[in-house]
């Protein structure tokens, strides 16, 4: 008896997902053209069965309530707010409370790719200012009633001189502090550069995640947004290499997801294939992670989740497969 492996896979040809055991990652995994028999997956790697029944628990929330977790990268459109979309609605449906502040001001886009546009009515500088509550201001996702958007500002509209660190970190407070509860996490939505909004987004939080994509303009940038993170006393970083193409990894015209990992030095959270469902959904304001049945992309979304509540990573090496033969890339969590 042999196993085929499913051809849809956002990793390189001839490859697979290895989960070790102490690893939660659901196993992706593809071979257009190889035939993998079960005496050699399950000796190359051992009891698969019992990493992929975890997914029937819930994850165990590992560090203290609430985690403040800004989500950056410093060039722009590299998938920062479908990041902070999809990773926010994956922790709700795991059963967490979560918060997302859309922390671009004047350009906000998380409401649109939320579908939560024209609920918006109060936003973050009325509260500061004293003309609504904070429960006020917070958008309730009626798909998930644990999830809930912040906005700092009107569309179009200017930042207040007034408004900095210490305005965004008394918010921040001000969740951990509310009679109702504070949140499990509080998800900040960073906008691109590393201007005044960087520095504001970033001054309340404990953990980052830094998206980019696999070309050397986001890398750079990238290693450059690491190093302000960790002058500002930010510690636990980890990346998310977005918009992966298999195909131009093959070619070599893609830098692989080794590649990016060698190259930044960070812990991997996640990696999203490139989905032309991500358009769509972005498009109906209906993120990934609610389509049914599940697009690839959306899979990769709901594992980064599950890895970002137990503080888990995963790893990419190069496996010899044969002698004499080209390696492949497998993704280790744990």
């Amino acid at each position: 008896m042999a196993w085929r492996l499913p051809t849809n896979s956002f990793l390189s040809a001839s490859s697979f997902v290895h989960v070790s055991p102490s690893s939660h990652s659901l196993p992706i995994a593809s071979s257009p053209t190889k035939t993998l028999s079960t005496a050699s997956f399950s000796r190359r790697r051992p009891n698969i069965t019992r990493a992929v029944l975890q997914w029937n628990r819930k994850p165990q929330l590992a560090g203290e309530t609430p985690r403040v977790v800004v989500i950056t990268s410093g060039k722009g459109g590299v998938g920062k707010t479908t990041t902070t979309a999809n990773i926010g609605l994956s922790l709700a449906r795991l059963g967490f409370s979560v918060v997302a502040i859309d922390a671009d001001v004047g350009l906000r886009n998380l409401d649109l790719l939320l579908g939560l546009e024209n609920r918006v009515n109060y936003t973050a500088v009325e509260v500061i200012n004293g003309d609504c509550r904070l429960d006020q201001a917070l958008v309730r996702d009626k798909r998930w009633p644990s999830f809930e958007l912040l906005c700092i500002s009107k569309p179009r509209s200017k930042l207040p001189l007034s408004f900095g660190s210490k305005a965004i970190t008394w918010l921040v407070d001000a969740l951990r502090s509310r009679t109702a509860g504070h949140p499990d996490f509080v998800l900040i939505d960073c906008p691109a550069g590393i201007d005044a909004g960087f520095i504001t987004a970033i001054a309340p939080a404990d953990e980052a995640v830094l998206v980019t994509t696999p070309d050397i303009t986001a890398l750079r940038d990238a290693d450059r947004v690491t190093g302000l993170l960790e002058c500002d006393g930010i510690r636990d970083i980890k990346m998310i290499v977005n918009r992966v193409r298999t195909d131009l990894i093959r070619g070599e015209d893609m830098m692989s997801v080794l590649d990016v990992q060698e190259m930044l030095g960070l812990p991997l959270l996640g990696v999203i294939p490139e989905d032309a469902e991500v358009i769509k959904s972005t498009n109906r304001g209906f993120p990934l992670v609610l389509n049914k049945p599940p697009a690839l992309a959306g899979l990769a979304f709901e594992q980064a989740a599950w890895r970002l509540v137990e503080q888990d990573s995963m790893t990419a090496v190069m496996v010899e497969e044969e002698p004499k033969k080209r390696g492949f890339f497998s993704f280790f969590g744990g």
